[in-house]
């Protein structure tokens, strides 16, 4: 499937916005698959144990505080999956456009890729504090 450029070009910057704030190594990686609701929900029900969808799942290539070393340049940070299906929805119902849905979905896997909860008040902040400032460089602000 064909993404529009837009949308790809966004999500890059997003990236490495992320990166940069976060002090990661320009050579960090991290794969975006684009789904629908029936795939996220396979794999949300294998690694989580909650058989329904879900909008975004991060899978880390490496532990909280594990420490890699890069080989060659690379540093695999891991996986985020998007349903985009979640995504239209959620989007009609904060009335913005599935761009900055999917924007704000990616950016909020990869915070969690680097460890980065919102179980509590605190984490949370501190997380939407994060997510907000990364769609501010792109300007796709918003109440969240």
């Amino acid at each position: 499937m064909q993404y529009p450029p837009q949308l790809v070009k966004l999500l890059k910057r997003a990236v490495e916005i992320v990166l940069e704030k976060e002090g990661l190594p320009p050579g960090a990686e991290v794969s975006i698959v684009l789904v629908d609701d029936e795939q996220i929900r396979t794999y949300n029900a294998h690694y989580r144990g909650i058989d329904k969808p879900t909008d975004v799942l991060s899978f880390p290539q490496f532990a909280p505080g594990e420490n890699p070393e890069m080989e060659m340049g690379e540093y695999p940070l891991g996986d985020i999956m998007v349903s985009l299906e979640r995504a239209a929805v959620q989007a009609a119902d904060h009335g913005h456009s599935l761009t900055r849905e999917v924007v704000y979905l990616v950016v909020h896997g990869l915070y969690h890729l680097l460890g980065y909860r919102h179980e509590s008040p605190p984490q949370q902040r501190v997380m939407r504090a994060r997510e907000k400032r990364t769609l501010s460089h792109l300007g796709l602000e918003e109440d969240m």
